[in-house]
């Protein structure tokens, strides 16, 4: 695992600004390559596209997906206690010991998927400050969330995906994006564990709480991420940074992972560049952030779990992708007419 290089905000925004871009030549190669299989044009389609994205970025034209990790960040969040989740505060910590267990759908998914799972639980005995009354983090406590999001990368991975366990974090997740991205609360609130019409309603009012108690978040990337975000949120988008530094490539999760995630493009454009979308889950709102981010989803399940279950699952599809790719003859080695 890789130390944070940076100790705060401003600095943070520096290591983004200073982050390195695809590799053009293996994009290339990879392109011609696709180009040669033993396939009409066009036929695998967006799978061809997916493989060449990665394979610039992992600088292969023809790469291997063979160390994918999967990282799940747990945080509690104040505002939580104003009953915005059908669940109580309790069942982080619950679920964390499940995950430690190997019980959760993620351990599943994993397994699958041939991924190495590692579980952060952080400061679940100090949840984030109630957001309605100010800021949810300190300066210093969301760049100590970013740094453990980002020494928790395997420099080694060659494919990441970030997800997360934070009762009460779809209100933290349409906060940020409400924050960023305006509208009203309804356009970004939604159903997350389970609520009923009474807790939308009481989730949007929380959000214009939360907008009027923290102005300076408005379209501000890092401060919508320190004044609405949890601890969890922050890892992954730190995690998202450190990936982008060593040039691996990343598929997003759901909703709250792609709140996460959309602090760092409004902080600096085009820092998802490494990034996919795994999946468009049954959270209305999610559909909406991908859009606005220019993430089309790999997956449409109607899922809505979190754990960074979607973007597990949507593992597979990419070593597809890349399987064909890489592992294809070309027409020349098959011996087949491309006339």
């Amino acid at each position: 695992m890789t130390e944070a290089p940076f100790s705060s905000l401003p600095e943070f925004q520096d290591t983004l600004l200073a982050m390195p871009g695809p590799d053009e030549a293996a994009r290339q190669g990879a392109s011609d390559r696709n180009g040669q299989l033993t396939k009409p044009p066009g036929a695998l389609g967006d799978l061809e596209d997916l493989a060449i994205w990665y394979a610039a970025w992992r600088g292969q034209a023809r790469p291997e997906i063979e160390r994918p990790q999967v990282l799940v960040f747990a945080g509690n969040h104040g505002v939580a206690a104003r009953g915005v989740s059908a669940f109580p505060a309790e069942v982080t910590e619950q679920m964390v010991l499940n995950f430690q267990a190997g019980g959760a759908a993620v351990n599943q998914l994993a397994r699958v998927a041939g991924a190495q799972l590692g579980v952060h639980a952080i400061a679940l005995d100090r949840p984030t400050a109630d957001f309605t009354q100010g800021p949810a983090m300190s300066e210093a406590e969301l760049v100590e969330a970013l740094s453990i999001g980002w020494a928790a990368v395997d420099p080694k991975a060659d494919l990441l995906v970030v997800g997360e366990m934070g009762i009460g974090n779809t209100t933290s997740a349409a906060a940020v994006a409400l924050a960023l991205f305006g509208g009203e609360p309804h356009d970004w609130v939604g159903r997350g564990t389970g609520v009923d019409d009474a807790g939308l309603a009481l989730k949007s009012e929380v959000l214009r709480m939360g907008i009027k108690a923290n102005p300076a978040a408005s379209g501000n990337g890092l401060e919508a991420l320190r004044c609405f975000g949890g601890r969890e949120l922050a890892a992954m988008a730190g995690a998202l940074a450190a990936a982008r530094a060593a040039r691996i490539p990343v598929i997003l999760d759901g909703y709250i992972c792609t709140a996460a995630a959309a602090t760092l493009e409004v902080t600096v454009k085009g820092t998802l560049a490494h990034t996919c979308a795994g999946h468009c889950s049954a959270e209305g709102a999610h559909g909406r952030l991908l859009d606005r981010l220019g993430k089309p989803p790999l997956l449409t399940l109607n899922m809505r779990l979190g754990e960074a279950s979607g973007g597990t699952l949507a593992i597979n599809v990419l070593k597809g992708a890349v399987a064909c790719l890489s592992g294809m003859a070309t027409f020349a080695e098959a011996g087949v007419s491309d006339a």
